[in-house]
Parts: C-alpha cells; structure tokens; sequence
C-alpha cells in the first residue's frame, strides 16, 4: 500500500482529497493536516511514501513544507496539489525537492496516476507548466523574497527587520533590489509582480 498524508486548510477539499484516494485499491490515507507545521509533523511521525499539500496554508506554505522535510532528511515524495497555475511556483517546488506539481482543475484520476510515478521514481508535472518554469528565471534572493513577502503582509520596515534579525537599512536595501529587479515602482507593485508569476 501506497501511505499518503493530505495537508490542505480547507476542509471540504481536503475530505474530497481523502475520500477520491481511499477508493483506490492501493493507496492508504494515514493523515490529514490543515497547516504547513501541522503538515510536517504529521508526516515526520507516520513516515508516508507521499506528502499531498496545497501551496497556501497557514503557517509555512506547501514550499516551505517541503524545503523542511528535505532538510530533515523525510523521504516522503512531495507533490504540490493547487490552484495556481504559474511556471514560478513549479520552478521553486522543483527546487525545494516536491516530485509533483498539479492544478486542481485536473482529472481526479490523474492524481492517483501522479502519486505511483512518484513513488516509482519518477515525476508528475502539469505538462501545459512544464515548459514555462524554465523560460522566466526567479530573479529574487531567498533573502529579498522574504522580506518582500513581509512587506507584502503589512509589516514594517523596522518589524521586519525586528522577526528576521537584521538591521533597518538592510531590509530596506533588500526591499530596494527586489523592486529594481522586478521594475516595480514601490515595494505593493513589487508584491503584485512577484506574485502573479509564482516568485513570492
């Protein structure tokens, strides 16, 4: 049998995951999780061969889920189950390790399908993304995209520099390549950029 944790914060779709899964004769459900923590302790205690998140979750998002259980050493495959169909957010999935990157919109039978490719080795990608993760690089640092992502949240320059123990001037010269990166205006504009293709 084929152990899969399902980590996705709302409940209708994560009941819907669970239930198209059970009826397949070779996969076990042995866990659900609402939030990213959630989703790696889960998946740290019941060691399943596959690890099913959304992207947005409260918490750490499915990328930040990821990157953790590689960073642990988890061997559970990963596979990115979402709504947004941007070339960006594969292109980071892939580099944080996930073997699987598919919309919700896709033919539920393609998901049992993608979780025993990946548990063979393999990799299950949304094939209308695949080409696009590689023609636009990220031009954002981990670093910049952090603090863009903070900025994006409401927070201030000092709070910002306060959670991620820097100094003011730092995140403003992070927040300052981020912008002139993304040719944006101000640090909203940058958001919105990073946002619409995936980065943020």
């Amino acid at each position: 049998m084929i152990k899969v944790v399902i980590a996705e914060d709302q409940s209708m779709i994560l009941g819907a995951l669970a239930a198209l899964l059970e009826i397949e004769h070779d996969v076990m459900v042995v866990g659900r999780a609402a939030t990213g923590p959630e989703a790696v302790a889960l998946t740290m205690r019941t060691q399943p061969d596959v690890l099913l998140t959304d992207i947005e979750m409260p918490g750490l998002s499915g990328l930040d889920v990821a990157a953790e259980l590689r960073a642990r050493g988890n061997a559970a495959r990963v596979i990115i189950l979402t709504t947004f169909a941007r070339p960006g957010y594969l292109r980071r999935a892939l580099d944080v390790g996930a073997s699987g990157y598919l919309l919700k919109d896709a033919p539920s039978a393609q998901l049992a399908e993608a979780i025993r490719r990946v548990v063979a080795g393999g990799r299950a990608i949304d094939p209308s993304l695949a080409a696009g993760a590689w023609t636009e690089p990220d031009p954002l640092t981990d670093r910049e995209r952090q603090v863009l992502r903070l900025a994006d949240e409401g927070l201030s320059g000092e709070s910002i520099a306060r959670q991620l123990k820097l100094s003011d001037g730092t995140v403003r010269n992070y927040l300052s390549e981020a912008i002139g990166k993304l040719g944006a205006a101000n640090r909203v504009e940058a958001a919105r950029v990073a946002r619409q293709k995936g980065w943020l």
